[in-house]
């Protein structure tokens, strides 16, 4: 019996640390599938081509921006992109639909300013609210606005607009590529700075706008380098300033506003990208190590110049606060505009 004792203790102390391993083993390998099952974006994010909604049509600012990085961006991803355009209603359908995307980082949306801080102030019932319902990831591009004012105007400098749009209060116009856009809404802050009380003329988009300023229908025009590319060298039209930190490269003999003595109430327009709000964080840091990557290209960046961009590198918290910031400033100014839109 003794014998069997021991026998038994022997054959138990030699299972025991057997089983304890084979446990183990299997509390190490079930800890890891749940910790994929937890965070699937983490494995490998993109494994298949991710869809980004353009809410404009084709050849937009925005549009040109992105396929300049297409090619670049699909390297470093190792995925397709998929441009969808869905237009309308001041880029809210488009964003929408995002908005309601499952947020698994296959759907992205890249909107203009207006779509992340102007438009929940302008569109009585937008159905969604962008800086809670999306994840931004990263601005793009900044778009410097110019000051531009029609050839026959007699004014080379912004003091003389000024002085000019003073003395002919209430008989000037500006334009805009459409009700509520920045361009619109940055335009009526500087008139009122200026006191100069211009009626707004919106256009469908900024080709009829810029023609308009050529045959001296409206008078002033705020827009990006591409608006006034081929006509400024010519003299067709003048640019009087940018809103910009330091001058435009291509344009280097504009003054910023504040050489020029301009108010400074013109905020430029830019594109950003951003994903439905809850997305993995591992994708949103997958697609912010990527931009970071293509956006300091040199050659990008000489790219995005000749388009009118400035090319802008950062991190996703950095962007929020941004948008945060930013929102309050076009609160302010849609309310002050009294402009409300509806969908």
């Amino acid at each position: 019996m003794l014998r069997t004792g021991e026998l038994k203790g022997t054959t138990m102390n030699r299972t025991l640390p057997m089983f304890s391993a084979t446990l183990s083993t299997v509390m190490t390998a079930a800890m890891a599938l749940g910790l994929s099952l937890a965070s699937p974006a983490a494995a490998q994010y993109p494994d298949r081509p991710v869809r980004i909604v353009l809410p404009y049509a084709p050849g937009a600012a925005g549009d040109i921006a992105l396929r300049q990085l297409q090619p670049r961006l699909e390297q470093e991803l190792g995925q397709h992109l998929i441009v969808d355009y869905r237009s309308g209603a001041g880029g809210n359908i488009g964003v929408q639909e995002v908005v309601r995307a499952k947020p698994d980082g296959y759907t992205l949306v890249l909107g203009a300013a207006n779509n992340f801080v102007i438009n929940q102030f302008l569109y009585r019932k937008l159905g969604f609210d962008p800086l809670s319902d999306l994840q931004p990831i990263a601005k793009l591009a900044d778009v410097p606005s110019f000051i531009y004012i029609s050839a026959a105007v007699p004014a080379t400098t912004f003091a003389q607009f000024k002085q000019y749009a003073q003395a002919n209060a209430g008989k000037l116009n500006y334009g805009s590529p459409g009700s509520g856009t920045s361009p619109h809404l940055s335009a009526f802050m500087l008139s009122q700075a200026m006191q100069a009380r211009m009626t707004h003329i919106p256009y469908r988009g900024s080709a009829p706008g810029v023609q308009a300023l050529l045959a001296n229908e409206v008078q002033m025009y705020l827009g990006g380098y591409s608006v006034g590319a081929a006509y400024a060298p010519q003299n067709r039209i003048r640019a009087l300033a940018v809103a910009a930190p330091e001058r435009f490269a291509s344009m280097p003999d504009v003054p910023t506003l504040r050489e020029a003595g301009a108010p400074d109430v013109v905020l430029s327009n830019w594109w950003g990208l951003a994903a439905p709000r809850g997305v993995p964080p591992e994708v949103v840091d997958r697609w912010s190590r990527a931009l970071n990557t293509v956006l300091a290209d040199p050659a990008i960046q000489k790219a995005f110049l000749q388009n009118g961009f400035v090319a802008r590198t950062g991190d996703p918290a950095a962007f929020e606060r941004e948008l945060q910031q930013e929102s309050l400033k076009w609160k302010a100014i849609v309310q002050e505009t009294g402009v409300t839109l509806d969908n």
